[in-house]
């Protein structure tokens, strides 16, 4: 009960004194010490007695007593919060002078933790306290502790760093996931996901603090920049979103991307996005090139999270797949500029951020003129090839498509989504033709997480097209497994292998297993995955095949052979 004597209140030193100075009756002294400094209530005393003759220990009483007056002093300390009175955080300040120095009274200390809880800015001293003692400052509520690491960045960055971690480990196990053959990375609603406990959890420790909010800011600006890990932009997106659902004015009416990023995803919601939202999308990216260009940076972060890429180029598809039915050239078609503008923007956000150079990306006409044009014929090739018999060969894809792509991401990126398209429409023919011309584009945008991810979902879909040779051939030994020095494509390549392995001949399986296993650590979580894959494809055993017996009977009529 350390803390009470400066309350003027007698203590553990007291206690002591008055056992060490007693020289005639022990008990004596200690009833007094009682009598002087018990519950000074004239109508109680009576009744103590009564209590002791039930069997009722003192201390057991008192605690009761602390604890219902507590409860009623913390209760009243909330209703003052609460309240409308203008002078209500000076009456709390008054109330936490006086009840500071009880604080490491652990039966008193939440009073002090609550006065502290509910007032909006505290003397420095106070939360030097806590911040000295581990225990006070495990117990502080976050509102506390959003005092102090609003003036000390690196214990907030310690605080804030393990949430980062899981974040991103929770959007990896997503991605290489072998409980669904579904792309569940894209699949989940962007509120949905925004329900997450690490997001809400950071929303949390942000609160209304304006300072904390673009402290997470700059961390994620930082971590992108030396991770080139797109997850942080999906999380910067999502912060601002988790404040918007909670309408916490404080923080997104000073955030300049508030409004594009809501606009956007109301977008990816809907999963496509029209000429009248990539209107306004583009005048709020007009608005700040002139007024403040360096926003721009932070809107392309926002613009390369995957939700946002997948939704952006998946629009652009639909619009090229427009200009085929309209018979028309994509330069007519005004949404098609647009998104291949965002598309660029969000694509090249870490040169942007890296080299502080806070500019759109200049829009190359031959991408317009030529490329868009290109992948338009590659779609009237695919209509074709439907109304003819199957087994038709299709065209070969224009050298300049693959040209054009080697070194160009966003290029790519478009090349990409029209080969998850064909391979989610089932045609077998299309993805046939496209897959070696990608594997020789940009292989960091080919060989991305989330380009694999959607690709195996939908190449395990027509599973049953894996029984032709051929068709084995350009999926494992074209484009696969020449990039398996990459770790990531040999974890989507057994994920691949999980759900068609009965689809394929057992002798390409093991000759793609045992070219994974040349790539795959001793020990760790890949070598985990091979194991389970390896398992699962061992432990297969294909169905019998049911013979028809020729059965002969004289009941049976006899059909006889004209002459």
């Amino acid at each position: 009960m350390s803390g009470l004597e400066e309350l003027g209140i007698p203590g553990p030193s007291q206690v002591r004194e008055v056992l060490t100075n007693c020289t005639d009756d022990t008990f004596a002294a200690i009833e007094e010490f009682q009598l002087h400094n018990g519950i000074l209530l004239p109508s109680l005393r009576p009744a103590l007695p009564l209590l002791d003759l039930h069997g009722v220990l003192r201390l057991d009483f008192h605690q009761s007593v602390l604890e219902e007056l507590k409860e009623k002093m913390l209760q009243r300390i909330r209703e003052i919060a609460s309240g409308n009175d203008k002078n209500k955080y000076k009456l709390l300040n008054e109330l936490l002078v006086k009840c500071f120095p009880v604080i490491k009274v652990k039966p008193l200390r939440p009073v002090v933790m609550c006065l502290m809880q509910h007032l909006p800015k505290m003397k420095l001293d106070y939360l030097n306290v806590i911040v000295s003692n581990r225990e006070l400052y495990k117990e502080a509520a976050v509102e506390i502790r959003q005092q102090i690491w609003q003036d000390n960045q690196a214990l907030f960055g310690d605080e804030v760093s393990p949430l980062l971690s899981k974040y991103i480990e929770l959007k990896e196990s997503a991605l290489f996931s072998l409980e669904t053959q579904s792309p569940v990375f894209f699949l989940c609603s962007p509120k949905n996901r925004r329900q997450e406990g690490v997001v809400q959890e950071l929303a949390k420790m942000v609160g209304k603090n304006v300072r904390l909010y673009d402290m997470v800011l700059q961390f994620l600006r930082t971590l992108f920049l030396r991770t080139r890990n797109i997850h942080y932009c999906t999380l910067r997106a999502e912060l601002l979103m988790v404040l918007h659902d909670n309408d916490v004015q404080d923080v997104i009416s000073m955030d300049p991307c508030h409004k594009f990023t809501w606009c956007l995803d109301a977008c990816i919601r809907e999963k496509f996005v029209d000429l009248k939202r990539a209107k306004e999308l583009h005048a709020f990216l007009d608005t700040m090139r002139w007024s403040q260009e360096q926003v721009i940076g932070d809107l392309s972060m926002i613009l390369c999270d995957p939700q946002s890429v997948q939704t952006i180029a998946m629009s652009l598809i639909k619009s090229l797949q427009n200009c085929v039915a309209t018979e028309s050239l994509p330069r007519m078609k005004e949404e098609t500029l647009l998104l291949l503008r965002m598309l660029s923007m969000g694509l090249t956000a870490w040169q942007m951020i890296d080299s502080q150079v806070f500019k759109e990306p200049r829009l190359d006409t031959s991408h317009v003129i030529r490329f868009l044009p290109g992948v338009v014929g590659l779609m009237v090739d695919d209509q074709l090839a439907a109304l003819m018999p199957k087994n038709v060969e299709l065209d070969p894809v224009p050298e300049f498509i693959l040209a054009a792509c080697k070194d160009n991401n966003v290029l790519t990126t478009i090349l990409v989504h029209y080969t998850l398209t064909v391979a989610k429409q089932g045609s077998v023919g299309s993805v046939i033709r496209i897959l070696p011309i990608l594997a020789k584009c940009e292989p960091d945008t080919v060989y991305s997480d989330m380009s694999l991810h959607e690709l195996v979902s939908y190449l395990a879909a027509i599973g049953d097209s894996f029984a032709n040779l051929d068709f084995c051939e350009i999926v494992f030994d074209k484009f696969f497994l020449p990039f398996l020095s990459r770790e990531n494509v040999v974890r989507h390549l057994l994920r691949l292998v999980w759900w068609i392995h009965p689809k394929v001949i057992g002798s390409t399986v093991n000759r793609i297993m045992k070219s994974a296993l040349s790539h795959i650590p001793s020990s760790g979580p890949l070598n985990k995955t091979y194991q389970l894959v390896q398992d699962k494809v061992s432990s297969y055993q294909p169905s019998p095949v049911q013979i028809t017996e020729k059965v002969e009977s004289p009941l049976l009529p006899v059909v006889s052979t004209p002459i």
